[in-house]
C-alpha cells in the first residue's frame, strides 16, 4: 500500500483544490456604479480603496470571476489564496487586525468557525435573501454562492452502483481493506467529519474513523487526486465533493473509467454544501465587500458556477448543468449549517485517530 504524507499544521489542515482552467465569462449584470447615461439624474458611486478578499477557493477556479467583478466595477481587488482551513486559522489568528475584507471561503465549517469567533459582520436582507434560506447561516454572518454535494466516486472497471452500500457505515467492512482513497487534510472532508460528530456523536464517528483506517486507507493531496487514483484503478473508491468528476469527463470523455454514487441513507455522507462568503466585521471597505457578494449571486456569475464548475446554482431561476441530478432528488442530510462549525474539533479528532499528524 502506497500513503502519501500531507503536512499540516497543528489546528488545520490545508486543502488544495485543483481545478480546469475557465473560459471567458459573460459579463455579469452587477454593477456598483450606477450608469449616468440610463439615469442622468443618478449620482454617480465611486468606491474607493482595495477591497482584500481570502479566498479558500482555488486560483484557477474564481480567479477569472473575481478579474470579472474587478474589471465591471472598477474596485482594485487584492485577493490571497491559500486553503479554506488555513484561512480560517489565519482569520482566528488576526482577529479585528486582519487586512481581509472579505472571507470566500470552501465549506461551512471554515465560515462557520470565523464566524463564531465574532469576526464576521452581520450581511443586508437583500444579499441574505438571495438564496434559500438552508444555504445561508441562520444568524446572517455569511451567505452560500454555489453548492457542493459529497459523493464516492467509484471505478466502473471494478464495481457498479449494485456494489457501493448504502451509508458510509459500510465501508468499515474489511472487503473495502486497501480499496479505499481520500484527501483527509481537505476541508469538506473535515466538514463532512463535523457532520458525523453532530449526527452520529464523538465515539461512534471516532469508531467509524477507526474503522476506516484498518481499512489501510490511500491518503491524497486533495479530491482532484482522489478522483485521478479512482479512475487510474489505484483505488476503487473515493470520498470527494461532486464536481470533480466532471472535470475528468469533460478533459478525458466519457470512457473516462469513474463516476459518481450519492449515499442514498440521507446520512452525513449525503451531504450538500454551500461554499460561501462573508464580510470581516474590521473590513475596511464594506462597500466593496457587499458589491462582490452581489456579484457572486447575480444570474451570470450563478451561470458561471452551473456551467464551467459544475457546481449547483443556489440562486432561484439559474438553470442546474443538466449533468447533475437536481438537490430535490437528492436524499440530502437535513442538517442545519450551525452544526457544521466545528471544524476545530474535527481536526483535533482526525489528529487524534491517526488521520491527520
Amino acid at each position: 500500500m502506497r500513503k502519501y504524507a500531507v503536512p499540516i499544521s497543528l489546528l488545520l489542515g490545508l486543502a488544495l483544490l485543483a481545478a480546469a482552467c475557465a473560459p471567458q465569462l459573460p459579463t455579469p449584470a452587477i454593477n456598483p456604479v450606477p450608469d449616468p447615461v440610463a439615469d442622468p439624474e443618478a449620482p454617480v458611486e465611486v468606491i474607493e480603496g482595495t477591497l482584500v478578499i481570502y479566498s479558500g477557493r482555488s486560483e484557477t477556479l474564481v480567479a477569472p470571476l473575481i478579474e470579472q467583478f474587478e474589471a465591471q466595477s472598477g474596485i482594485d481587488v487584492e485577493v490571497r489564496y491559500a486553503g479554506t482551513s488555513e484561512l480560517a486559522a489565519t482569520l482566528l489568528e488576526e482577529g479585528a487586525n486582519s487586512p481581509a475584507d472579505v472571507f470566500f471561503a470552501q465549506d461551512p465549517g471554515g465560515l462557520g468557525a470565523v464566524a463564531d469567533a465574532g469576526l464576521l459582520a452581520q450581511l443586508p436582507a437583500d444579499l441574505l435573501g438571495a438564496v434559500d434560506a438552508r444555504f445561508a447561516d441562520p444568524a446572517g454572518r455569511w451567505v452560500g454562492v454555489s453548492g457542493r454535494a459529497r459523493v464516492v466516486v467509484y471505478n466502473t472497471a471494478a464495481l457498479s452502483e449494485s456494489d457501493l452500500p448504502a451509508s458510509l457505515e459500510g465501508f468499515t467492512d474489511p472487503q473495502w481493506k486497501g480499496l479505499i482513497g481520500l484527501p483527509p487534510t481537505n476541508a469538506s472532508f473535515q466538514t463532512m467529519v463535523t457532520a458525523m460528530r453532530q449526527v452520529w456523536g464523538e465515539e461512534a464517528t471516532r469508531a467509524w474513523l477507526e474503522g476506516i483506517l484498518a481499512n489501510e486507507p490511500t491518503f491524497y493531496e486533495n479530491n482532484t487526486a482522489v478522483v485521478a487514483a479512482v479512475g487510474a484503478g489505484e483505488v476503487q473508491v473515493g470520498f470527494v465533493n461532486h464536481y470533480y468528476l466532471y472535470r475528468f469527463l469533460a478533459e478525458e470523455g466519457e470512457a473516462f473509467p469513474a463516476r459518481n454514487f450519492f449515499l442514498p441513507d440521507g446520512g452525513p455522507g449525503s451531504l450538500v454544501m454551500p461554499a460561501g462568503v462573508g464580510v470581516l466585521a474590521s473590513a475596511k471597505n464594506p462597500t466593496a465587500a457587499h458589491a462582490f457578494i452581489e456579484f457572486l449571486l447575480s444570474p451570470e456569475a450563478q451561470a458561471y458556477f452551473a456551467a464551467e464548475t459544475y457546481e449547483y446554482p443556489l440562486v432561484p431561476g439559474v438553470e442546474v448543468n443538466p449533468l447533475l441530478t437536481p438537490l430535490a432528488e437528492l436524499n440530502a442530510i437535513d442538517l442545519g449549517l450551525e452544526a457544521l462549525a466545528d471544524l476545530q474539533g474535527s481536526v483535533a479528532l482526525l489528529q487524534q485517530v491517526g488521520m491527520l499528524p
